[in-house]
């Protein structure tokens, strides 16, 4: 048996042996999942949150978030022609809007080098920013933000 044959022998071998617990806990129960629960018994879906509508901005959750649209966008037109979102939120827009001024690093490049419109990489908003709910989390959140901890 050349090496190469041996090699793959012996690393199908192992994992072989590896594998068998984790096969025999499937077979008593094909329906469990690492998450403990079972994927046949149907439950009930949670509810959707309401979009909220008060223009008032939530603290962010996590460092990096982006933020979170605290208004309605349904019916929004952004697409490689339009973008709604710019009507308020552009550096032209901001004082007649008092809408807050879309980031300074959406007018980057790659290069880093700031453009005099939105970047292509940033143009569509929905990327990453979402309008706010009023859905409970689903699990705790510990993040405390650097001003606070600062504070303490």
């Amino acid at each position: 048996m050349s090496p190469v044959r041996r090699a793959a022998f012996l690393l199908a071998l192992v994992m072989t042996v590896t594998m068998v617990p984790t096969l025999g806990s499937l077979a008593e129960d094909p329906t469990a999942t690492l998450r403990g629960a079972e994927i046949l018994v149907d439950k009930e879906a949670p509810r959707i949150g309401r979009i909220t509508n008060n223009d008032l901005r939530q603290a962010r959750n996590y460092p990096e978030q982006p933020p979170l649209i605290p208004h309605k966008i349904r019916g929004y037109q952004v697409d490689r022609n339009s973008n709604r979102c710019l009507t308020c939120h552009s550096r032209a827009a901001v004082e007649e809007s008092q809408a807050p001024m879309v980031s300074v690093t959406h007018y980057m490049d790659r290069e880093n080098q700031v453009r005099a419109t939105v970047s292509a990489r940033r143009y569509f908003c929905n990327q990453c920013h979402v309008p706010q709910t009023d859905a409970k989390p689903l699990v705790e959140n510990t993040f405390v933000d650097v001003d606070t901890l600062l504070n303490r």
